[in-house]
């Protein structure tokens, strides 16, 4: 899944998403379902967009006891997500059960979805961070912090901000994955987030995979604004 683009499949419903699918003739993409989509349409919506070729990134963020998040993991390894996903302050021993209930819930012959661990939001600020949630230090400590417990959880990965991916790359390897969203054009709104960057300073900080919504998804030509975001991200001319 390195270097990819993971279209965020910001819709409540599926007919939206496969309105919007459409648009890309058939086309097979890397597609995120939040807690939106997931909440309404439930866990076949997964289904439908694996038989049509998508991988999926199912974006759950679980936080809770490790028990729970075992047994939840364990469920959610059926679906066939390419790509699950934690909250790392739920503490090293819940990382631990969320990867050992993928590793049991995957059906024999096929490989586990990897599983990354979701830092600092990219909507938090540094001055957020310290005011609500008591961290004294700055916010790439708190990610570098995160990421280094991740890994020494187990996790594949985690979610981080563009401005954080650097260090995590020199310090936790190349095949640490750094997924961030965030994403923007430099002519996009920043809209609610604060941490954001463009395709190509991603690319540049040597980011595995980048997540863009709404300027794909609320573009009035979405195939259009994701051409021009796949080739800024990949730095080359798609037509």
């Amino acid at each position: 899944m390195k270097n990819s683009l993971i279209i965020a499949l910001d819709f409540a419903s599926k007919q939206e998403v496969f309105q919007f699918l459409d648009r890309f003739e058939g086309e097979s993409l890397f597609v995120k379902v939040g807690m939106e989509l997931f909440y309404q349409e439930g866990p076949a919506i997964i289904s439908e967009l694996k038989e049509k070729n998508h991988q999926v990134f199912l974006d759950l963020k679980l936080h809770d006891i490790p028990n729970t998040v075992h047994k939840a993991m364990k469920g959610l390894a059926r679906l066939g997500a390419d790509l699950v996903n934690v909250h790392a302050a739920g503490g090293s021993e819940m990382m631990k059960a969320a990867i050992a209930g993928l590793e049991a819930g995957t059906p024999s012959g096929l490989v586990r979805p990897r599983c990354i661990a979701v830092t600092q939001l990219t909507s938090t600020s540094e001055e957020q961070m310290r005011a609500e949630q008591l961290i004294p230090v700055s916010i790439e400590e708190s990610v570098l912090h995160y990421a280094s417990v991740a890994q020494g959880s187990g996790m594949d990965g985690v979610v981080c901000s563009t401005w954080e991916a650097g260090k995590i790359r020199s310090e936790l390897g190349p095949d640490f994955l750094t997924v961030t969203p965030g994403i923007r054009l430099s002519s996009d709104a920043t809209q609610d987030q604060k941490r954001i960057a463009t395709p190509e300073t991603a690319r540049l900080a040597g980011v595995s995979s980048i997540v863009v919504g709404r300027p794909i998804t609320q573009a009035s030509d979405p195939v259009a604004s994701y051409k021009r975001i796949k080739e800024a991200w990949e730095g080359v001319s798609l037509t």
